[in-house]
């Protein structure tokens, strides 16, 4: 999951949203945790249980001051995303999502990830991608998307495959810093 940075300092400011913001981060798996590195199984029904899992993945990405959030970030070993690049825009929910199309075009972009703390780490990715999926009702959906909100998918999408910013480092030496930092437990969940 990233996150907005000035809305995470802003609850800093209000011990409400704080608490709010800690008790999301709690229900996050950190690295280590073995759901992180499967890749998830397809959704195939429709139902109640997929609907409870959206409301749940959707509270804790915006208590938690997240963009995206994926089922195995929560425990759940499914192929299933919550995105809200824009702080105030809706939420998106998406089954099976994969990339279909990405640009040429790539940029690097200091990530986190709040399954690995307070880690953050340079990672290369398309400029823009086309992504086609599944909505919560199993209607088919494509959608083309740029600049931020293609980082945000991309990186949701890859914890469906069991892979993280850590794997991405475009720098071998941030890599190691970040592994020694987790390591230690030097940084902060």
């Amino acid at each position: 999951m990233l996150v907005f940075p000035a809305v995470a300092s802003r609850s800093l400011e209000d011990p409400v949203l704080e608490q709010r913001r800690l008790t999301a981060l709690a229900q996050i798996r950190q690295l280590g945790d073995p759901v992180l590195r499967l890749s998830a199984a397809e959704v195939t029904e429709f139902d109640r249980g997929l609907s409870e899992d959206i409301e749940v993945m959707t509270r804790i990405m915006i208590d938690g001051r997240g963009v995206g959030l994926a089922a195995p970030q929560i425990g759940r070993s499914r192929r299933l995303i919550v995105i809200r690049p824009e702080e105030d825009g809706p939420v998106t929910a998406l089954c099976n999502p994969e990339v279909i199309a990405s640009s040429d075009d790539e940029d690097v972009v200091s990530e986190g990830c709040l399954s690995l703390g307070e880690v953050t780490m340079d990672v290369t990715r398309p400029t823009k991608v086309t992504v086609a999926a599944v909505d919560p009702k199993g209607n088919p959906v494509e959608m083309e998307l740029d600049g931020f909100d293609a980082r945000v998918i991309q990186h949701e999408i890859d914890h469906l495959n069991g892979v993280l910013i850590i794997d991405k480092a475009t720098d071998p030496e941030q890599r190691r810093a970040a592994m020694r930092e987790l390591r230690t437990g030097e940084a902060a969940a």
